[in-house]
């Protein structure tokens, strides 16, 4: 992580990150700023009305040549009208740009963030949990949000209300003056003091809500297997501890955040009360006039009860200040991939697969491919197989640029993957995995997805290719049934044929298919098996499979082992090898010798 962003205040890394809106920020502090302004002016309005009844000519209009009492009253009465007018204006000018503002960069903010974790390598991933990048997206964008709603244009108007009533105050009478200021050194101290204390409590529920969210996020998406195991106790027990600690968390904030406004409350009294006898005094001796003594009455009130409220808006500063700091750290995370240049479309790729020494091993864990050789010619079908760990799915991830290679390097066609664009490599794959994803949405979205402006006719055309337009037609709305979140309304077959329609549908020179039938039934293998075949002709096809009849009938079949390639060649070459690998696996798999000898 980048410990130079990271070492600066959020305000500065968020002033920096969104500087394209400085403009609109500083119009909406200006229209704080003026609000204030003409907010502070009706005590100033009283004092002049109370000037205007006392001393009537000698009122400080009549001074200024308007000697008439009822002319005085009706100039006072036209700026009463205007500054309230003003105000009004002002006030709806800072809300609507302020909430504005707020929404605005809580959407920017939200898309930059996810856009910028979609380009993360995928070793960021197995570090992170999916409820805390969530929480992160969501939550913590949506403290600043809350913030720019109402906390900043608090904090601006507290502090013009100090400025402006500390110059007024000066300018009617001096020596009084500092009676009125006198709280507003220890309540600054106490508010910087506050924050000191807060900001920790408050990184701490942030880190807690990161967890709570992992805990729902990986319950609701395992909910099946939680059912299977009638574990709903053991989980609400769980989630249970999670939920508490983050209630102790807000508990500890809550504690110290409690206590800030009582302690102001009782600091604003003095200078209040001070006010209220030196200046009375004052003016009982004639030395302040009463209009002058009214207004300051009025001010005193006006400066230091507001800062009773410091307390929440620096509560609802420290959130966002935390989740702000999550946010930006998140979006400062390195991208350690370097993206190449080359953009070549998908049909001007052959779909010959080099990996020439590659050495590679996964974070942590023993180096699993030590400078291994392998060539795929263009338009072969290859199989890999191989037990558990022995890093077929791994070769998938490396040619993808899902993960780096440690040394040596990858290519098709002779070209560098690093040197492709992730977007011409990655068109240039098709990927069928076990782990089928689908989303949310129509099946005729979920084929179409990649392939975004496929006509109805080439989704339909790629359904059946992949065996499933019989089912899908089945369906109570057809291509437009919604098919629910991952496609839980489907079977596990029929999700695995809607992803081999979607690969159809891109058309890639390379195909990839990924343990395709090792959750499915014998019949519905069968017809998997007939779509592969259909799409395998003339492009690059490597099947990744523990069934071995799945490969059976593959140009080349690749026996991998612990990350070394063993073994290579026909079905019937390898089944001829006595005591090899994959004879081994053949014998597991049929049962007995006797299919291996009738093989």
């Amino acid at each position: 992580m980048d410990n130079t962003t990271t070492a600066h205040h959020p305000i500065k890394r968020l002033w920096r990150y969104k500087k394209r809106h400085r403009r609109r920020v500083l119009m909406a502090t200006l229209c704080s700023f003026l609000n204030k302004v003409f907010d502070l002016a009706p005590p100033a309005l009283i004092g002049a009305a109370v000037d205007i009844v006392v001393e009537r000519e000698e009122s400080l209009f009549g001074r200024l040549g308007l000697p008439d009492l009822n002319q005085q009253l009706i100039l006072l009465a036209a700026l009463t009208v205007l500054v309230w007018m003003l105000e009004s204006v002002f006030e709806y000018a800072l809300n609507h740009l302020w909430r504005n503002l707020a929404q605005t960069v809580q959407h920017e903010m939200r898309v930059d963030t996810y856009s910028h974790v979609q380009r993360l390598d995928m070793a960021y991933f197995d570090e992170q949990s999916t409820g805390g990048l969530m929480a992160i997206l969501n939550d913590d964008i949506n403290q600043l949000e809350l913030f720019l709603n109402g906390g900043a244009n608090d904090l601006i108007q507290v502090g013009t209300t100090v400025v402006i009533i500390s110059g007024a105050f000066f300018m009617l009478a001096p020596g009084v003056a500092w009676l009125a200021l006198l709280p507003i050194p220890l309540i600054i101290w106490g508010s910087f003091k506050y924050q000191d204390l807060i900001a920790p409590r408050y990184a701490e529920v942030r880190e807690r809500v990161a967890l709570l969210n992992g805990q729902l996020a990986n319950n609701l998406t395992g909910i099946a297997t939680i059912k299977s195991f009638t574990a709903e106790e053991h989980e609400v027990r769980r989630l249970s501890k999670v939920s508490e600690d983050y209630v102790q968390s807000n508990a500890r904030a809550i504690t110290l955040n409690s206590g800030f406004s009582p302690i102001i409350r009782m600091a604003i009294v003095i200078g209040f009360t001070g006010t209220l006898i030196y200046g009375g005094q004052l003016t009982l001796a004639g030395d302040l006039a009463v209009g002058s003594y009214s207004v300051m009455v009025f001010l005193t009130q006006r400066l230091l009860w507001p800062l009773t409220r410091l307390g929440s808006t620096f509560d609802l500063y420290q959130r966002a200040m935390a989740s702000t700091s999550r946010v930006m750290n998140l979006l400062h995370t390195p991208i350690q991939r370097d993206e190449g240049k080359l953009d070549l479309p998908a049909d001007q790729i052959d779909g010959r697969v080099c990996f020439e020494d590659v050495t590679f091993g996964y974070e942590g864990r023993d180096t699993l491919f030590h400078q291994l050789q392998l060539t795929i010619d263009a338009g072969q079908t290859i199989g890999i197989v191989g037990s558990t760990g022995s890093g077929k799915s791994s070769l998938v991830k490396l040619l993808m640029r899902l993960y780096e290679v440690t040394e040596g390097r990858v290519t098709i066609d002779g070209h560098d993957i690093h040197d492709m664009t992730l977007s011409t490599l990655r068109r240039a794959i098709g990927l069928v995995s076990q782990g089928v994803f689908l989303f949310h949405g129509t099946v005729r979205e979920n084929i179409a997805y990649g392939s975004f402006d496929a006509s109805d006719e080439e989704i339909e055309r790629a359904a059946q290719l992949a065996e499933a337009h019989d089912f899908i037609t089945a369906l109570p709305q057809g291509y437009d049934t919604v098919i629910g979140e991952r496609g839980q309304k489907l079977s596990g077959g029929q999700r695995q044929r809607l992803s081999i329609a979607r690969a159809i549908l891109k058309d890639p020179p390379i195909l990839i298919l990924d343990e395709a039938t090792s959750a499915v039934d014998n019949e519905t293998e069968a017809a998997i098996q007939r779509s592969m075949e259909r799409i395998a002709q003339g492009r690059t096809t490597l099947i990744i499979a523990h069934r071995l009849s799945t490969v059976r009938n593959a140009d080349t079949i690749l026996v991998l082992e612990h990350g070394r390639l063993k073994e290579q060649g026909r079905h019937e070459e390898l089944l001829a090898q006595e005591g090899g690998i994959y004879t081994r696996l053949w014998q597991v798999q049929t049962g007995d010798r006797a299919a291996l000898d009738a093989a």
